[in-house]
């Protein structure tokens, strides 16, 4: 026998719906999933995934591996609309978000299957691919699904509720970006991606369990496609997408803190309040400051700048683009200062995270809000989706930015020769891997007298180990010649990392034929008796130790020598790039805001009697 149908409509309450709890509950658990995988997953291509095999692989440079978390990104916000339309047209919300959940715990559990057996690289795909399936299927269904449990006694209470799910957000968030990189640093990615499976699994049987509180708007099936198809339903979509465009870049910037920013913090000094940060969890904070915000800018600054300024959701948009443009801006400085050789404090790039945040808080709440209060009644989900497309075009631009920035390597081996620019063998070009991992090549040896006059001004600086600027060793540098006779380049990567570097036979700088040394200096373990991290067993494990000493090594810095493989916007430069992407972009949203014309819709559409019979109970 068939249990009680499910509410379809609304309930007259001028209070909130008795199903908001299940909610909210389920999104902190399920954003404590997300945002812990996420937390980690660039750190872990770069740094752990080539190590989860029997035999270690080639490491994913940090380019590679921003590419991959954005395209990922990607996915999980573009597989929306499939979420959509299942959902509104077809199964409705609930169902969707559901199937789709148990789907999204799958893919948490693969991941923490990495490397048990087979290709490590493929339990990757194939977790991030039903991860990107499932979190992504269920995003525009749980935001609508928010909107459909309000009438019309109790509507205005939808910004507060939806400041409070974006609130719900950051705080799994907050938990799970603290616990996971932590869980990642000393007992391994099995347990670190594990977990958030688990927290994936309470988020579905807390939502299971509001079944009967929810209003559950049926599908619109037949009516769905006619009203999508509407001269208002496109006219929403075409307007909409418009200005979700300039949005899209907004998150082609914020996303960077799970990637850019995270390697940068890796330059940094991290104490901070008697603590060192790991460059993963200083991402935390602004899910800390969220928290602060959020009701500060509910309570406090939207009501003050309306006394002075109709402060309308545009306007909002455009005020919090403009703000990203300063935290980018200061993202670029603080990666000068790194150019030149300093350290400095992780509370600089925190004065970023708040400039950040509090453009989070005016842009993504905002369009949040703005997606739902314009969509026609039964395309909510469509429309939410639409907003979503906006963070995957977001990614899918820094991805391809990414992409197109790595130089490939020249693939070389210790057992034969690669003949080079020319490609033919036997000419001063060719290429051969020595058995020590360097690079042997006409340039081979101006290279390593470079490198020794490098580490010899190193090993003379007062802290003895302090690598020039880039104008000191450019200096230092100036009467050597490659074999092309043309000039060596010197670049100081960071405090500890420096670049001698060759144009090759080609003489095109940052191209496949580029030759090269990292110096990076050497640092005492941080292994101890009692407590090694997991990297660090694990490469023990693996047989992995020291570089081997090469000729003239004076035990201060590591060598690494390469055959292209680098990046061509790198450093200060790749942060500038998209400063200046950014600013065009507030700039051109604000003229084109002005000509967008849409009403808010919410009073008619839950006073509307929602069409279709009741569902049967799942």
């Amino acid at each position: 026998m068939a249990g009680p149908a499910y509410l379809t409509t609304p309930s007259d309450t001028s209070s909130m719906p008795p199903g908001i709890p299940n909610i909210i509950g389920n999104e902190v658990a399920e954003r404590f999933s997300f945002y812990g995988m996420k937390a980690i997953l660039a750190v872990f291509m770069a740094d752990y995934l080539h190590l989860l095999g029997d035999t270690p692989e080639p490491a994913m440079s940090e380019a590679a591996a921003n590419e991959r978390y954005h395209y990922f990104n990607m996915a999980v916000y573009l597989t929306p609309f499939l979420g959509a339309i299942l959902a509104d047209a077809f199964f409705g919300k609930y169902k969707i978000i559901i199937w789709l959940s148990l789907v999204y715990c799958l893919g948490h559990f693969t991941l923490a299957f990495m490397g048990v057996v087979g290709s490590a690289g493929w339990w990757l795909f194939g977790g991030l691919a039903l991860i990107s399936l499932g979190s992504g299927g269920i995003k525009p269904c749980v935001s609508a699904h928010v909107g459909d449990q309000f009438g019309p006694n109790n509507h205005s209470l939808l910004p507060k509720i939806f400041a409070a799910f974006y609130f719900s957000i950051n705080l799994g968030a907050l938990g799970s970006q603290m616990l996971i990189p932590s869980l990642l640093e000393w007992h391994g990615p099995h347990l670190a991606f594990g977990i958030p499976g688990v927290l994936m699994a309470l988020a579905t049987v807390v939502f299971w369990m509001g079944r009967h509180r929810f209003v559950h708007i049926p599908p619109g099936g037949a009516s769905f496609v006619r009203q999508t198809f509407s001269r208002e339903g496109l006219g929403a979509l075409g307007q909409l997408t418009v200005l979700f465009l300039f949005v899209a870049v907004f998150w082609a910037l914020f996303d960077q803190t799970g990637s850019s920013w995270i390697f940068q913090a890796q330059d940094m000094d991290r104490r901070l309040f008697g603590v060192e940060w790991l460059p993963s969890q200083v991402q935390s904070i602004n899910s800390f400051f969220i928290l602060l915000f959020i009701p500060a800018f509910t309570y406090g600054v939207y009501p003050a700048a309306e006394r002075v300024w109709r402060f309308t959701p545009l306007r909002k948009i455009g005020s919090g683009l403009a703000l990203m443009v300063v935290a980018f801006a200061l993202s670029s400085l603080i990666q000068v200062w790194i150019e030149n050789g300093q350290r400095p404090s992780i509370a600089w790039q925190i004065l970023a995270y708040a400039l950040l945040t509090a453009s989070e808080v005016l842009v993504s709440i905002t369009a949040l809000e703005f997606a739902y209060t314009q969509a026609p009644r039964k395309m909510k989900s469509l429309v939410m989706s639409l907003y979503l497309f906006s963070v995957a075009a977001g990614n899918f631009l820094t991805a391809g930015v990414n992409h197109a920035i790595q130089v490939p390597a020249v693939p070389l081996s210790a057992d034969n020769v690669h003949p080079g620019f020319d490609g033919q063998a036997g000419t001063s070009d060719d290429l051969r891997l020595g058995a020590d991992g360097q690079v042997m090549s006409g340039a081979a040896a101006v290279l390593l007298e470079a490198v020794t006059r490098i580490e010899s001004a190193a090993a003379a600086s007062p802290t003895h180990q302090t690598l020039p600027t880039t104008p000191q060793g450019t200096e230092a540098l100036a009467n050597l010649k490659d074999p092309w006779n043309r000039p060596l380049r010197y670049a100081l990567l960071n405090s500890e990392t420096a670049r001698v570097s060759s144009d090759g036979p080609d003489g095109q700088p940052n191209s496949q034929w580029d030759l090269g040394v990292i110096l990076t200096r050497r640092t005492e373990s941080r292994v101890t008796a009692t407590k090694p991290t997991w990297l660090d067993r694990r490469k023990t494990e693996l047989g992995l130790g020291p570089a081997p000493r090469q000729p003239g090594d004076n035990g201060l810095f590591d060598r690494a020598w390469y055959a292209g493989g680098q990046t061509k916007l790198e450093g200060s430069a790749y942060f500038w790039f998209f400063t200046w992407l950014m600013a065009a972009t507030a700039i051109l949203f604000v003229i084109a805001s002005r000509f967008y014309r849409g009403r808010d819709t919410v009073a008619e559409q839950v006073a509307e009697p929602p069409a279709g019979l009741p569902e049967e109970p799942c």
